[in-house]
């Protein structure tokens, strides 16, 4: 029983699923869309939302604490392009469209984006 046991665990040790995470995250700020299964979009959605949300402030522990999720590249992309756009809106920086399953194995396949 799970009972209050919050987030999926993928399969994989926490090690590997924070890397996951920190993966899908990259490719989402560098590419702005990515297309991948639903349950990793939703769990995406709100570890990306909780960066975002530290990069709006701007200050140099939010600097820090973005940064020691990404390398250089992708945070300063993250805080001078993506979090300025968001400075008005209190949350829901992304949104989550389902597409068609996979072919392969039939998985719900899910696109996640920016909200603009």
């Amino acid at each position: 029983m799970r009972k209050r046991n919050k987030g999926r665990k993928f399969g994989r040790e926490t090690g590997q699923r924070k890397a996951l995470l920190k993966t899908l995250a990259s490719s989402l700020v560098l590419k702005g869309r990515i297309e991948t299964t639903e349950e990793r979009a939703k769990e995406l959605r709100g570890f990306i939302e909780k960066i975002i949300t530290r990069a709006r402030k701007g200050d140099l522990a939010s600097k820090k604490n973005v940064y020691s999720y990404f390398n250089k590249t992708i945070g300063k992309k993250l805080i001078d392009e993506i979090a300025p756009n968001y400075k008005e809106r209190k949350g829901g920086y992304t949104r989550i469209f389902k597409l068609n399953p996979r072919k392969s194995d039939g998985s719900k396949m899910a696109l996640i984006e920016f909200v603009n």
